[in-house]
C-alpha cells in the first residue's frame, strides 16, 4: 500500500493510505503530530507500518519547516522499510524544492 504524505500547509497536514485520506487541523506545531498521524491512519486502515510499499511525499511548494519534516519523515520510513520514496530506490533521497 502507499503512503502520501503533504505537510505542506501550515494549517493542516494530509496523510493518505490508498483510498482513505486523514486530514488533520491543529494549532501546535505539526512537526510533533506527524508519526502520530500516520498511526492514526494505519490503525483505522486496519495495517502496520510494514504494510506500506511505497512512500509519496508532497515537495511543495509550502511551509519550509513543514516541508523538511515531511521529506525526513518519508526519507526515514523509506529506509527503515527499504521502500521507494516518490519513485526512487532508497538511498536517493527526496528533498523539498523551495521557490
Amino acid at each position: 500500500m502507499e503512503l502520501y504524505i503533504d505537510t505542506s500547509s501550515n494549517q493542516q497536514t494530509i496523510i493518505m493510505i490508498e483510498d482513505h485520506k486523514i486530514v488533520e487541523k491543529y494549532d501546535n506545531p505539526r512537526e510533533q503530530r506527524l508519526l502520530e498521524i500516520i498511526e492514526k491512519a494505519l490503525k483505522q486502515k486496519k495495517a502496520k507500518i510494514e504494510d506500506i510499499s511505497s512512500i509519496k511525499v508532497n515537495l511543495g511548494p509550502g511551509s519550509f519547516t513543514g516541508l523538511r519534516v515531511g521529506c525526513t519523515v518519508a526519507n526515514t520510513l523509506g529506509w527503515l522499510l527499504k521502500i521507494p520514496i516518490n519513485g526512487k530506490k532508497v538511498g536517493e533521497f527526496v528533498e523539498p524544492k523551495y521557490e
